[in-house]
């Protein structure tokens, strides 16, 4: 059977991304979160007293190291090409909600695959939601949503975002104390700092190399029946669980895990928003993150969507917790699936229509 070099290169950096993911969890990340992008943007969002839950506070050097690593690959590769201006609004709004969804299911797709990789099956019910979402958002795709092109742009504008991160990380290595840490629950829980840093890079540059995107994969199976980019995603999931399971890690149910409820509904529409809102984007949280820093705006305005969802989720008991989903969180998942889908027709609609006075 012959490997195209592609999916070569996704087998590879499958791999690496899953061990490195189970590694950070040995070394103190909570169970199951070597790597989960909304729980970090959470995270930092408190560290930044952008929310005042004393339990998820700390600035997550993963992130920095995502989009630093994305950042500088892109540029020995030359492929830093600072571009944005489409519909940055309505961008910050899909990633609202794709945080909402996130934080109702505690946990990114990255995560998904992860918890699944440890055992956790409450995962299992997320990723059946992640695929109804993402085949749901691919239907809008077909019928012409778009969210229009974007422009050149600077490279002071492109950099941004890669140096606002910068910024907090040189706050959290020199000057701690302007920072919020949890001092008890996931928050807590870390790696040492070089190490976290040192392991973002490393994916940061295989995910941009790679065009790593959780629901880009599944979105091209439904969409081309092309299983390329499914290939990363199913790389990450057996090398995490053959690490889980080497390393003794891996605890097979749905009760008793870490950072996680059994709310099979509200797991199943939780991570639906999350897929319908991602493939709408262009890309899951991961792949938005990794966009910024090759000098996107519009993914920035996803990222700085990302933080203000965790800032609003925690300040308004919108996310979940072990007990559960709140009933504030279900409200805010029904209105996210409508206030997406009225944006998703009110822009096939006016692209139709300029459709055909443009004729």
């Amino acid at each position: 059977m012959n490997i195209s070099k592609e999916k070569t290169s996704l087998i590879v950096a499958g791999a690496i991304t899953g061990i490195i993911s189970v590694a950070l969890v040995l070394l103190g990340n909570p169970t199951n979160m070597g790597f989960c992008i909304a729980c970090f943007y959470r995270d930092i969002a408190g560290a930044l007293s952008l929310h005042s839950a004393s339990v998820v506070q700390y600035a997550r050097p993963e992130i920095i190291g995502l989009l630093v690593g994305s950042m500088l690959i892109s540029i020995i590769s030359k492929e830093f090409k600072p571009r944005g201006g489409s519909s940055p609004v309505f961008r910050f709004i899909l990633s609202f909600f794709v945080m909402i969804g996130a934080l109702i299911f505690l946990g990114c797709p990255f995560r998904m695959v992860l918890r699944l990789a440890g055992g956790d099956l409450n995962a299992l019910v997320a990723l059946f939601g992640f695929i109804a979402g993402i085949i749901a958002g691919s239907l809008l795709l077909n019928r012409g949503f778009t969210l229009g092109r974007s422009y050149k742009q600077s490279n002071v504008e492109g950099g941004s975002i890669g140096s606002i991160f910068l910024a907090i990380l040189l706050v959290l290595l020199f000057i701690p104390s302007l920072l919020k840490f949890s001092t008890s629950g996931p928050g807590s829980l870390h790696a040492p700092i070089i190490i976290s840093l040192i392991g973002g890079l490393i994916v940061g540059a295989l995910a941009q190399r790679n065009r790593f995107c959780m629901a880009g994969g599944i979105r091209d199976v439904f969409l081309f029946r092309d299983t390329t980019l499914l290939t990363g995603l199913i790389m990450v999931f057996v090398s995490a669980l053959v690490m889980n399971l080497a390393t003794g890690n891996f605890m097979l149910g749905f009760s008793g895990q870490s950072v996680s409820h059994t709310n099979w509904l509200w797991n199943f529409l939780g991570m639906a928003l999350v897929g319908y809102g991602s493939v709408l984007l262009g890309g899951c949280p991961l792949r938005q993150t990794i966009l910024a820093g090759e000098g996107n705006s519009d993914s920035a305005m996803s990222v700085l969507g990302m933080l203000a969802g965790a800032a609003i989720s925690h300040n308004f008991g919108l996310a979940s917790s072990a007990k559960g989903p709140t009933v504030g969180g279900k409200v805010a998942t029904i209105l996210g699936f409508s206030v997406i889908t009225i944006i998703a027709l009110m822009i096939i609609r006016a692209n139709k229509k300029e459709a055909i006075h443009g004729n």
